[in-house]
């Protein structure tokens, strides 16, 4: 997601910041979007529609925005005290706002009174092409559990990897944490020490929440593909995106920043010991399912 400024003379501050939050998300410059007829709302009239439909794409009007999420963005409308309304980006499960066009002071999610999610229109079609594995192997560089969710996260050397579950002691193993246990991509989660070290100051384990923290290997393209930390086997089933429950741990706003950036969830294959230092690359043979979980 590219932020924008987009300024169109005659634009009610309505329509700029729908469009806006469009531009953003699809990544094109501002000029590139359609002009509007007078008085026309960006969501509901035709000329966004048709301008999609020639991408491929469409506007799907959420029932219930108060209460959406999606690993992804879409876009809130929201009425905001004095009777104005704008739009924001939302994005993670659960959501919160991760970009603001009109900035100034922070908005309340109890304003959203409609919700759009851009859509394709054929699925198969538009369905992104998995990038090939990582070249080059990296190391674990901490190993971090906790024991139930909002408890502290607490160092490990060295920790036992349940296959099926999560890592001993952790709440994902023992069905404790925010979200369910024993679900696909539920048992382990990693982040990058690079994708920690572009904070300042550094991102803690407190404010990340994540298991495993890897130095020197990208995560994001061990999405579909079994890979190994030391002898357990593994298989990475999707990004672990972020949302509002990292953005409440933490001290300062980090969900716009850590959009696809904020480390991968996995499956635990084969039971055994994880330690620091233990060396993690993908796995020599080919990735367990066929066309499954391709990645942006």
């Amino acid at each position: 997601m590219r932020e924008v400024t987009f300024a169109r003379p005659g634009l009610s501050g309505d329509a700029a910041t729908f469009l806006a939050c469009l531009a953003a998300i699809l990544e094109l410059p501002p000029d590139q979007l359609p002009a509007l007829a007078d008085g026309e709302d960006p969501a509901t009239g035709w000329t966004v529609s048709r301008w999609l439909g020639g991408l491929g794409l469409g506007l799907a009007r959420l029932a219930d925005p108060a209460r959406f999420s999606w690993p992804g963005p879409w876009i809130a409308r929201m009425r905001v005290p004095g009777g104005n309304r704008r739009s924001v980006v939302m994005y993670g499960v659960p959501s919160g706002v991760a970009w603001d066009p009109a900035g100034g002071e922070p908005v309340d999610q109890a304003w959203i009174e409609d919700g759009f999610l851009i859509a394709a229109a054929d699925i198969a079609v538009a369905l992104p092409t998995r990038p090939g594995p990582p070249t080059a192997a990296g190391t674990i560089e901490g190993i971090w559990i906790a024991s139930a969710a909002g408890q502290p996260a607490q160092s490990l050397r060295t920790a036992r990897a349940v296959a099926g579950r999560g890592l001993d002691g952790d709440r994902a193993c023992a069905g404790t944490g925010t979200f369910p246990s024993s679900l696909p991509g539920s048992a382990l989660t990693l982040i990058s020490a690079e994708v920690c070290e572009s904070f300042s100051p550094p991102l803690s384990p407190d404010e990340h929440r994540r298991n495993l923290i890897t130095r020197g290997i990208d995560l994001n393209r061990l999405t579909g593909r079994d890979f190994t930390i030391g002898g357990v086997r593994c298989r990475g089933m999707r990004l672990c995106e972020p949302c509002m429950v990292i953005q409440r741990r933490a001290s300062r706003p980090l969900l716009r920043q850590l959009i696809h950036r904020a480390g991968l969830r996995a499956d635990i294959l084969t039971s055994g010991l994880v330690q620091a230092g233990d060396q993690i690359g993908a796995a020599q043979s080919a990735p367990a399912r066929d066309g499954a979980n391709h990645v942006v």
